[in-house]
């Protein structure tokens, strides 16, 4: 029973699309681990294709490939959100962060907290930091050594929980990622 319902959650994931530019997502619950699998040798590292050309944020595209697709350990140097554009286009509002390869939601933050509170927590640790509430568990895992992947097979962080929880620190170049849409003909293309 438990597969069958990862399943409906990540159909209902995938069903949902973009109206008038913001993607509807399902967010929050509780962490789901993944298997160790999703990060086996695809045709590009991790990943069955590059990172997309131009990513948000003014993130850079080799960083991306080389953190996002050919890693499992390594991050984005602390504080490297702060040179992208984030602060500068995001401060303020909820925002959508998509995969950096295939561009699915994977977190929408804040949830749950202001967003200067979610700046200041990233700021403290030197990379964007998510909790549970803010997660879209349909494109997320976490694997036993607390890796955080999608389940494309990009790696996104790591989970380092603190006295609050979880706490996802991710490199914002794997989540920099833009809204693809669906192929046209596609029966869940609106």
């Amino acid at each position: 029973l438990p597969s069958i319902l990862l399943v409906a959650v990540a159909a209902a994931c995938a069903q949902s699309q973009q109206q008038g530019g913001a993607a509807e997502v399902i967010v929050g619950g509780a962490l789901v681990a993944g298997d160790g699998s999703l990060m086996s040798k695809k045709s590009h590292g991790s990943t069955e294709q590059a990172p997309q050309s131009h990513l948000r944020w003014g993130a850079k595209w080799r960083t991306a490939d080389t953190i996002c697709t050919h890693n499992r350990h390594y991050a984005e140097s602390s504080g490297y959100w702060l040179s992208t554009n984030f602060l500068q286009e995001q401060s303020g509002r909820e925002t959508v962060f998509h995969d950096a390869v295939t561009g699915l939601a994977l977190f929408v933050a804040p949830k749950g907290r202001t967003f200067e509170e979610f700046e200041k927590e990233s700021r403290r640790h030197g990379w964007p930091s998510f909790r549970d509430e803010e997660v879209v568990w349909g494109n997320v895992r976490v694997l036993r050594d607390g890796e955080v992947v999608s389940t494309a097979g990009t790696h996104l962080g790591h989970n380092l929980a603190d006295g609050r929880g979880n706490r996802y620190c991710i490199n914002l170049v794997c989540v920099a990622g833009n809204t693809l849409p669906l192929p046209a003909g596609s029966d869940q293309a609106q």
